[in-house]
């Protein structure tokens, strides 16, 4: 007999885990940076290349995917960040505002999720359609992944020394 996971087991201590991952790495760039003498917030412009988003914006769009995706699962607004923020100090505010956020959020929230539809505005692509389940496992958890991979990137482009473990993180 196979154990059935809820919306919210896959979905809320996922982004967490996903996010707490990215701040130990911003942690060990800002460090990295100030051991080799440079200003920390360097990185936080630093690109993988010319056409891509810096760290700082992979780190924005990470915390919105996440934030986003919970509230749209249980079909309530969600906060909204001005995308301001020059430091890291202001980036790991960022994280913490978004796992507080993340915070209230219980199985009873996201209970019948998997079948709400959700409608994505696309600038390119015009509206995406998705129900709840298509949208945490098609958009919201690829998007997340693929921010949170692309910060660590930039971060061990840059010379961070992150390996794979500091993306997974520890066991839970």
């Amino acid at each position: 007999m196979s154990a059935v996971l809820s919306m919210y087991e896959i979905s809320v201590p996922v982004f967490l885990r996903a996010l707490r991952n990215l701040r130990h790495a911003l942690e060990k760039g800002e460090a990295h940076a100030r051991a080799q003498g440079y200003e920390s917030t360097v990185l936080l412009q630093s690109r993988l290349y010319p056409d891509m988003l810096p760290l700082v914006r992979q780190v924005q769009i990470a915390t919105d995917t996440a934030k986003f995706g919970a509230a749209r699962l249980a079909g309530v607004e969600s906060p909204r960040f001005e995308d301001v923020e020059t430091t890291f100090d202001e980036l790991y505010a960022r994280l913490e505002a978004v796992a507080a956020y993340l915070g209230t959020f219980d199985d009873a929230a996201l209970a019948g999720s998997e079948t709400r539809a959700v409608t994505l505005s696309a600038r390119a692509r015009g509206d995406l359609n998705f129900d709840g389940r298509g949208y945490l496992l098609g958009f919201v958890l690829p998007n997340l992944f693929f921010h949170a991979a692309t910060a660590h990137a930039i971060l061990r482009h840059n010379g961070v020394p992150l390996g794979k473990l500091d993306y997974l993180g520890p066991a839970d």
